[in-house]
């Protein structure tokens, strides 16, 4: 037999020929030690040109595009390509991983660099979206990530004159970023007009913020700035692929084979020309240059490496060549020579010297080359090409011999016969052609035979047969030369072939896999001298393995190195090497053999040759040299965890206190080494590790998020700081954790097999190992990953267990022979017998060490295994007396060992927990059931007892009283389901799972009768109550039989059932049975003969039935969920009281209910705590406990019952069922408005008004008559406008400031107004901007960076982040900024996931952590470390929306989330977010209602705010006490002070003597003082409150913030706002910088921009739409929506007239220039003139008829004879005033001169409409006084500055944001001073300062 292992000896990496050029560039660079770092394929290499020696990295598994260089030149950074591809950062020195980053990038990734400090690096990925990351690359963190372009990214740079700025170029664009926070921000760069628009390739960072770049058409661009300075035009020929900087200036290479230099300042130095040089050829093409000192490296296309030394430019050093474009399959190897040939589809044949590891020879042929030979006296050379010709050469000379072409097909595969007569061709044709060598080559014969393309031939040794493997995968032998088919097997038995590189064949059977049917190997050789084989396939895989290798599924060793197929692999001449070449990647790859003999003496090579040593994974073929497998591990290792490894998990210790936060079973369990903490890992679809304390039973963190499946193994370090976890998935992934934070330090696959065990090195915590099946691996940190490697052993032996001994590199492992295995580092020192079977358990000692086995002795050792000190064997004999309990057999499995205080813990397979003495005595701590499900549970009908039987084949009975321990147990010879107590507890009856039972003694469990008269299992039995004369067995095949007890006879059989029986109980008489099926079917028996009753729903629950377990039935219907398809309700049982019915389900809950339970979905307490499913609850006699069994767990859990009346208040274990109370506390439209509300996104806004027709930029423009040249005696053209400073000299406005803003966000935001600087300050927002006013000067001044509408903000209350803002807002993918309030400059930028926007933020006690809560459908919360950008943890808040999650002002960790009918009490552990739901039930009648804000007060109290006007106040998360009514209506907002604890609430109610909206509370909110807002408003509603010293800031739904000292009451309005929108009206006035507004909420108000205040408002009593000053500004006029317009005095402000002729709105209403019309446009198509010089009783004199559509804007002429309307179906027209007649003449309308132009249509505008108004308009526009500028509005939000005329389409402008969506209107105040706009959906009036241009 074959030896059936991996082969001994082993393959080194020696040299690698080529350099990646083609596709990637910028990957070439001198590091320190002045060697050359480059890459090919899947290797990074390391080439030191002095000593002509390379060293490789191997850490990739794929190709290798992307290549950086750290800063100190000793680091570099590779990017491969890959579905997962990753980053490593290794050391040029020791070739060693430094650190590797994945997880982020999908496709490859495309670009890396380094910043300047080298602590940072950024990478660009291919995906779609060619995302950009930026790494802290040592810790393997993620700082930043952001989607880069729509298009390819060619190259990416750190501006290392500037920190945290980035620049990046691709595919026409190149973009600047900013990285702050965790937001990476791009500003695109602006090409203007001094350059095109164009690809950028390459680019180099300056000072003072120049950037270089390289374009494709050869120019390179000069930036500054974001702006393009200047071009350098023609600096190459074409595209300029690389650009390199140094100390001295630039190097840029191109694709004009041409290198420049440049000096600092980008002037050229000199050119180096490539092709014009000896080595240089026509279409050589530069892809990356490197300059150091008088140094230049180049790399071309076409793989070769040039050193140019600068001052002898002209004879460039090529000092690495290799094949270029196209595929790589012709190999051969000299007969006789050290001499590897290659011939590739780039047309060249290359002859390689692999001694001196360099090209000897190349020539260029016409022809791809597919294959080549090498006769056997090394003269002639054949090469087959693509075309089906071939062509030999002379080696010597490389002249031809002969070329000749029978074959249209490619010739796949050629070799000469061993004799060197006959050359044999294969190709594609089918067929091999064999030619007579001496006749030159004249064709002798044909083998005809294959149907398809011939892929390997071989000769044999005689030269008289050839063997064919073709494309079919058939095998066929010729006779040589003829070529006739050998069909008779017999004649080939003895045949010898000279060579194997045939891939069938029984000899080559071990490389394939075993169940597989793939032709992926491409090439074979085999080394029979050394009987190996070596194979490549189409994964990159060199393998190597024994020859012959016969069966399938052989074991290999593995080689990485080639990325993709690799097409051919030939040994050397003499065996020495092996050459591989790749087919994609261009290379060829040579190793060096390294024989048996020599492998052993190899133990010290270098580090990196070990890890090139063949990470070999063994492959699992029949396992002959493997040691039968032990019974119990083989149960572990195939167990898809479904059941308790831990046997400690049966949770019933003498004294217990549990943990109860995990969801599923807990798996795996690891101390803390210095605190009483816990970690405890459990299985599960998305499974987590919690750590917890011990004392508090509180968890302290929580990991999850990355192990599928479950945890099975977890390990502490020395210090504590780190926990190891491994995951169940089908890698065994381990991860590393700094588990406080909750972060992921590192994580790896760790094995196809499973792992057992992982530990941290105590004395090193960056290393850690792992034990398991047939493996031990050793790992080291890396950065995000870890890697690791085998031990290296002799026969591969599962490991059980794994310590650490006495120092860092000694290890020792148990196996699952017995054995105890010695390692030192990765080498394995000696073994030891240690146990009969495997060593399930060990530890260390301070000397020594403790083990434990299957064979039951625990063993105690010396400190190096030399000897065994004492050994203790588990018998029930060495019980200490005082032991409770019993052993359930002698010497049982050991599985768990722990040390402490002189005392081992031993764990059984048995589930007990035993306390071995070191002098001796065994005490019984703890035991439970075995594997298997426990089913059957009794109590006793007097004792507090109870009785369990499972299918470990156990009938146990415990004692419920506090000693908790066992008091028999018996074996049974069948599993058991189910069992009870006779009513006098003497007897106990066992239904067993064969379909027998039996009656034993309840004292002694010895036999007393049995029965076996049913197939399946007894699923039920019960004694009749009483005198217990009958028993009731019920069965699985559907019967009941009826005994009775005392003459042992069956009596009678319950039939008519159709499915299982699941449940039965008796009645108090003993006649009547209640029987329930597994069909949910309920049936009624009469004892004893079990004859079937139908009885009525309503006479069941009269009937007095001695036990209640049933679950059917209309007196529990509601214990079944909502959803019982998927959850079965397993068991129920009623206390003896019949108040309480307890029920155990699927889901591993216990619920209980009040009795009895009518109407479905009962309200219910629930508890957690089994696992699996829950399979029986009972009570105690009295009542007092509650005992549930647990399936799948194999546990039993014992609950104390407190009745309703002792009950104190204690944290329970429950939480209340999620049906929600229906009403939640009223309704208020306020509340209901907020939750509906539906935040436009500014960018995704449509248009207000509802128009109709073509915009303007898209409508054809007819031609009018006047454009035939004007004759000289044509009157000149008037003005378009008239202007009124006319004797100034004429300035444009060429800019706007933002000055003022009068409005706030109360409406529908709450607690966003705060008070700053000791109350100097107040903060507040409105629309997309943070405003800041100071109180003294009343001065504003902005945050504008918000790109949509702000929606919340908090101040940082900690003393050290003083004035720190952050503020929320609406988009898609919305952002959090925080913001210094008083300089406006942005600290920290967070990107979040809470799609639709941020609507609270809150800061921890701190001020590090922020909390932030979305609009999205899941209500997000997420924490943040906002100064790094980082996210904590991120979890789904609630299914309904929560208004505002708070920090408690004292935690960290602590913080509450209240909302729509919830109110969430959550903590931070870790990386995790819990969440308890607050607990109502302790006070009587209270409902969850909807909570609207928080405060907080000392010992945890909590207060929140109803929608009703109470105020709960809860202690931890359960309801103490409701402050009834503290408002009237909703209270929306509440404040805590942090100085004195007293607590400001603020709602909805109206002002009275003794209360209103604003009340200040002590701090247990017992008593309080109202305050009276001064607003005149009927009803107060108060959205924000905030404390100061003795004042008392409030912001009102009104749109008012008011101040209210604290000791007189008086109230001062801050700011004052329009409280409902849109505003429509704005009317500036003719000589003052004063401005009206008229809104949809009923007022006018008239503002004063110098005074920056309100100085008077006027309500109208319906929505206002527009409003107009007459020309002196003495009267002002207001349209109304309901048509009705009205005429006011400004001085006095009487009504000086009103009419309404018209029924829907007035859109606009305009005073003719000379004072003596009035025109109204109104929405019905009209426009209405009066004459104001008839006084005021106002009749219409005339109007405008043929309006298509309503009214947009009017507009005099100067001369008041013309008006211009603009409508809704984007038509402008023009009527004569008064007659109301259109004037239709174009050249007519072109001559006049209008008063004003507020006007969006015309051709005078069109420019103002951009290109994607296609959903949205432009809404609003305004002519400047001057008659040189328009702005405009529009539905976007934007203001926009325009020059006027703008006859041009899309014409340029500047823009203003900071409105949100809709502007309404827009005007420009006198003198061109201001100009004011009018904002809908924010409330808002924006004053801008124009800046008039310079003279």
């Amino acid at each position: 037999m074959a030896d059936r292992t991996a082969p001994n000896c082993h393959l080194r990496l020696e040299w690698v020929y080529g350099y990646r050029g083609h596709q990637c560039r910028n990957n070439l660079y001198y590091t320190a030690a002045k060697e050359i770092v480059y890459f090919v394929a899947g290797v990074g290499v390391v080439y030191n040109t002095r000593e002509h020696k390379q060293k490789f990295y191997l850490g990739h598994n794929d190709d290798i595009i992307s290549l950086a260089l750290h800063p100190e030149r000793v680091l570099v950074a590779t990017g491969q390509v890959g579905k997962e591809p990753y980053i490593c950062v290794w050391d040029s020195y020791t070739v060693q991983t430094v650190s590797i980053l994945k997880d982020v990038h999908s496709h490859g990734v495309a670009c890396l660099a380094f910043d300047l400090e080298g602590q940072c690096l950024v990478s660009v990925g291919l995906d779609s979206k060619n995302t950009i990351c930026v790494w802290d690359w040592r810790r393997g963190k993620v700082l930043a990530a952001a989607p880069g372009h729509t298009d390819r990214i060619f190259d990416i740079s750190w501006d290392l004159y500037q920190p945290s700025k980035l620049v990046s170029c691709g595919v026409k664009h190149i973009k600047f970023w900013s990285l702050c926070g965790n937001a990476l921000t791009p500003k695109r760069g602006v090409f203007g007009k001094t350059g095109e628009l164009q690809t950028i390739l390459c680019l180099a960072c300056a000072k003072d913020e120049v950037t270089y770049s390289g374009a494709l058409n050869g120019d390179i661009y000069v930036w500054k700035g974001i702006n393009l300075m200047r071009t350098v035009q023609g600096a190459h020929g074409s595209g300029i692929f690389s650009m390199n900087a140094c100390e001295e200036g630039f190097a840029t290479g191109g694709r004009d084979g041409c290198v420049r230099l440049w000096d600092l300042n980008f002037k050229p130095i000199t050119v180096i020309d490539l092709r014009e040089t000896d080595q240089g050829y026509k279409g050589l093409s530069v892809r990356s240059v490197c300059w150091r000192g008088d140094h230049i490296l180049v790399g071309t296309q076409d793989s070769e490496i040039f050193e140019v030394v600068v001052h002898d430019r002209n004879k460039p050093f090529l000092i690495m060549q290799g094949h270029c474009e196209g595929e790589l399959w012709a190999l051969a190897v000299h007969p006789t020579k050290p001499l590897a040939m290659t011939g590739s589809d780039d047309r060249s044949v290359r002859i390689w010297s692999l001694i001196d590891h360099a090209l000897i020879a190349r020539c260029n042929m016409e022809e791809p080359i597919r294959c080549a030979a090498v006769s056997t006296d090394g003269i002639h050379l054949a090469l087959g090409m693509k075309d089906g010709s071939f062509t030999i050469l002379r080696v010597r000379d490389m002249t031809e011999v002969v070329h000749i072409k029978d074959r249209k097909e490619a010739i796949h595969e050629l070799k000469y016969s061993p004799d060197g007569a006959h050359l044999a061709v294969g190709s594609n044709d089918n067929s091999v052609d064999i030619y007579g060598v001496v006749q030159r080559y004249k064709k002798v014969g044909e083998c005809i035979g294959s149907n398809s393309f011939i892929t390997h031939m071989d000769w044999s040794t005689d030269s008289k047969f050839l063997q064919s493997n073709d494309g079919s995968g058939r095998r066929l032998f010729y006779r040589m030369p003829s070529g006739k088919e050998v069909t008779n097997r017999e004649e080939l038995k003895l045949v010898q072939w000279a060579s194997w590189t045939c891939v069938l064949g029984p000899e080559v059977n071990g490389i394939w896999p075993k169940y597989s049917a793939i032709n992926d190997i491409n090439s074979v050789d085999a080394n029979f001298n050394n009987q190996v084989l070596v194979t490549a396939d189409d994964y990159g895989l060199v393998k190597l393995l024994r020859y012959p290798c016969i069966k399938k599924g052989a074991k290999f060793k593995k080689y990485l190195g080639h990325s993709a197929h690799i097409t051919n692999v030939r040994w050397s001449h003499d065996y020495q090497w092996v050459i591989t070449i790749g087919g994609a990647d261009h290379s060829v790859f040579q190793w060096k053999f390294v024989p048996e003999r020599k492998s052993k003496e190899a133990l010290h090579i270098a580090p990196q040759e070990t890890l090139a040593d063949s990470n070999s994974e063994e492959s699992d073929s029949d396992q002959s040299d493997v040691p039968e497998m032990d019974s119990e591990i083989e149960q572990e290792t195939q167990l898809t965890y479904r059941r308790q490894v831990c046997p400690c998990d049966v949770r019933v210790f003498v004294f217990q206190r549990f943990y109860m936060g995990h969801d599923d079973d807990i798996l795996c369990l690891a101390i803390h080494p210095l605190k009483d903490f816990v970690a405890t890992g459990q299985v599960g679809r998305d499974s987590s590790v919690h750590i917890w304390d011990t004392e508090t039973l509180k968890p302290m963190s929580v990991l999850k998020g990355f192990h599928q499946l479950g945890v099975c193994t977890l390990d502490f370090s020395a210090d504590g700081k780190r926990l190891a976890s491994v995951g169940l998935d089908d890698n065994h992934t381990i991860v590393l954790w700094d588990w406080r934070k909750g972060e992921k330090l590192s994580a790896m696959c760790g094995s196809k097999d499973k792992i057992f065990v992982v530990k941290i090195n105590p004395y090193l915590a960056d290393k850690l190992i792992t034990a398991g099946v047939k493996h031990m691996k050793f790992w080291h940190k890396a950065g995000g990953g870890l890697i690791g490697r085998k031990g290296s052993m002799g026969k591969t032996e599962t490991m059980m267990c794994a310590v650490y001994g006495w120092s860092e590199e000694m290890v020792f492992s148990g196996t699952c022979t017995g054995d105890i295995c010695i390692w030192r580092d990765m080498f394995l020192m000696k073994t030891v017998k240690a146990h009969d079977g495997p060593v399930f358990s060990m530890h260390a000692l301070e000397k020594g060490f403790v083990t434990g086995g299957k064979d039951g002795i625990v063993a105690l050792w010396d400190d190096t295994f030399e000897r065994c000190l004492k050994t203790y064997a588990i018998k029930r004999a060495v019980l200490a007396p005082g032991s409770k309990g019993l052993l359930l057999e002698d010497n049982p499995s050991i599985r768990a060992i722990s040390l402490g205080h002189g005392h081992i813990l031993v764990g059984t397979k048995n589930g007990e927990i035993l306390e071995v003495d070191k002098s001796g005595p065994i005490t019984l701590l703890v035991q439970g059931h075995m594997e298997g499900e426990v089913w059957g549970l009794a109590t006793h009908p007097h004792l507090p007892l109870c009785a369990t039987v499972s299918n470990d084949r156990t009938l146990r009975i415990w004692d419920l009283s506090p000693s908790h321990c066992m008091l028999a147990v018996r074996k049974l010879r069948k599993g058991g389901r189910c069992c009870c107590f006779s009513p006098d507890g003497k007897a106990l009856a066992v239904g067993l799972n064969d379909g027998s039972f039996l009656i034993v003694n309840a004292d002694t469990l010895e036999d007393l009768v049995s029965f076996h008269h049913r197939k399946d299992i007894i699923t039920d039995i019960k004694f009749s109550p009483g005198s217990g004369k009958y028993l009731a067995v019920a069965s699985g095949d559907t019967f009941v039989d009826i005994y009775n007890v005392m003459s042992s006879k069956r009596v009678g059989v319950c039939k008519g059932c159709l499915n299982s029986i699941t449940h039965l109980d008796w009645d108090r008489r003993g006649k009547l049975l209640q029987v329930n099926t597994s069909a949910k079917e309920q049936f009624f028996f009469e004892a004893p003969r079990g004859k079937r009753q139908t009885i009525p729903a309503t006479e069941v629950e009269k009937v007095d039935w001695s036990s209640w377990t049933c679950v059917l039935g209309t007196s529990v219907e509601g214990i079944w969920p909502v959803i019982s398809e998927i959850t079965e309700v397993t068991s129920a049982c009623l206390s003896n009281d019949k108040k309480v019915l307890a029920t155990g389900d699927d889901l591993g809950y216990i619920k209980l209910f009040r009795y009895p339970i009518r109407g479905k979905y009962a309200k219910f307490k629930r508890y957690v705590a089994h696992s699996t499913h829950v399979t029986n609850v009972r009570w105690t006699h009295e009542d007092s406990l509650l005992v549930t069994a647990g399936g799948g767990d194999t546990s039993l859990m014992i609950w104390a019952h407190e009745s309703e009346t002792h009950r104190e208040l204690r944290q329970c274990d429950s939480e209340e069922s999620d049906i929600e109370s229906e009403d939640d506390g009223g309704y208020d439209s306020d509340v209901t408005k907020e939750n509906e509300i539906n935040y436009t996104i500014k960018a995704l806004s449509t248009n207000m008004r509802p128009m109709t027709g073509v915009k303007p930029h898209l409508q054809m423009k007819e031609p009018s008559l006047d454009e035939r040249p004007p004759v000289s005696r044509a009157l000149p053209q008037p003005e378009k406008l008239q202007t009124n400073n006319v004797g100034k000299k004429k300035r444009p406005i060429d800019d706007l400031v933002l000055d003022l803003v009068f409005g706030y966000r109360g409406n529908d935001c709450r607690n966003n107004v705060h008070y700053l600087n000791d109350g100097a300050d107040i903060i507040y927002h409105t629309a997309s901007i943070g405003i800041v006013l100071n109180l003294t000067t009343s001065c504003q001044s902005f945050y504008i960076e918000h790109s949509d509408d702000i929606l919340c903000l908090t101040i940082n209350q900690h003393p050290k982040f003083p004035n720190v803002v952050a503020t929320g807002q609406v988009a898609t993918s919305p952002s959090i900024h925080v913001w210094d309030a008083m300089t406006k400059q942005t600290l920290s930028v967070l990107r979040c996931f809470h799609s639709g926007g941020v609507c609270s933020v809150s800061f921890s006690a701190t001020g590090k952590l922020l909390l932030s809560v979305g609009l999205d459908s899941e209500h997000t919360i997420t924490i943040w470390k906002w100064q790094e950008g980082g996210k904590v943890a991120s979890r789904i808040g609630h299914t309904q929306r929560i208004f505002v999650a708070e920090f408690r002002p004292d935690s960290d960790t602590h913080f509450v989330s209240v909302g729509i009918k919830h109110v969430r009490f959550w903590t931070l552990a870790g990386r995790a977010l819990l969440s308890k739901k607050g607990v109502l039930s302790s006070i009587e009648d209270a409902r969850m209602q909807t909570m609207l804000s928080v405060a907080f007060g000392a010992n945890n109290l909590t207060f929140t705010g109803t929608i009703s006007g109470d105020v709960c106040v809860w202690k931890e998360h359960i309801l103490i006490r409701i402050v009834a009514k503290a408002h009237t209506g909703p209270v929306f907002t509440m404040y805590t002070t942090l100085r004195d604890g007293l607590i400001v609430t603020g709602g909805k109610e109206r002002p009275s003597k003794e209360g209103g909206a604003l009340k200040l509370w002590d701090q247990e909110l017992k008593r309080c003082r109202a305050f009276r807002l001064e607003t005149g408003q009927v009803i107060d509603c108060v959205r924000s409150v905030c404390r100061g010293k003795g004042k008392i800031l409030v912001g009102t739904r009104n749109a008012e913030i008011i101040e209210v000292g604290e000791k007189n009451a008086a109230c001062n309005i801050l700011v004052n706002g329009h409280m409902d929108g849109p505003i429509w009206g704005l009317g500036t006035h003719p000589t003052r910088d004063v401005f009206l507004s008229a809104a949809e909420d009923g007022t006018v108000r008239l503002w004063d921009i110098a005074e920056k205040k309100m100085l008077n408002k006027v309500s109208l009593g319906h929505p206002a739409c527009t409003i107009s000053y007459s020309p002196e500004g003495d009267m002002v006029a207001i349209g109304m929506k309901n048509g009705e317009f009205i005429i006011l005095l400004v001085a006095s402000l009487k009504i000086w007239g009103k009419k309404r002729d018209r029924r829907s709105s007035i859109q606009d209403i305009r005073f003719s220039p000379n004072s003596r019309y009035l025109a109204v446009g109104s929405c019905e198509s009209a426009v209405d003139f009066y004459d104001l010089s008839l006084g005021p009783q106002l009749n219409r004199i005339n109007c405008c008829r043929d309006i298509p559509s309503f009214v947009m804007q009017m507009d005099f002429s100067a001369d008041s004879m013309y008006i211009q309307v603009s409508t809704g179906a984007y038509k402008r027209l023009v009527y004569e005033v008064p007659s109301g007649k259109q004037v239709t003449e174009q050249s007519h309308i072109d001559r006049i001169t209008w008063a004003t132009w507020t006007s969006v249509l015309g051709d005078e505008v069109v420019g103002i409409w951009s290109r994607n108004t296609d959903k949205a308009d432009v809404t609003c526009a305004c002519v400047s006084h001057s008659g040189l500028n328009v702005v405009t509005g529009d539905d976007f939000g934007m203001v926009k500055l325009f020059d006027f005329p703008c006859p041009d389409k899309f014409a340029k402008h500047k823009r203003f944001l900071g409105h949100s969506a809709h502007l309404t209107n827009i005007r420009i105040t006198n003198g061109d001073r201001f100009v004011v706009s009018a904002g809908g959906d924010d409330r808002s009036l924006f004053v801008w300062r124009c800046v008039h241009a310079p003279h």
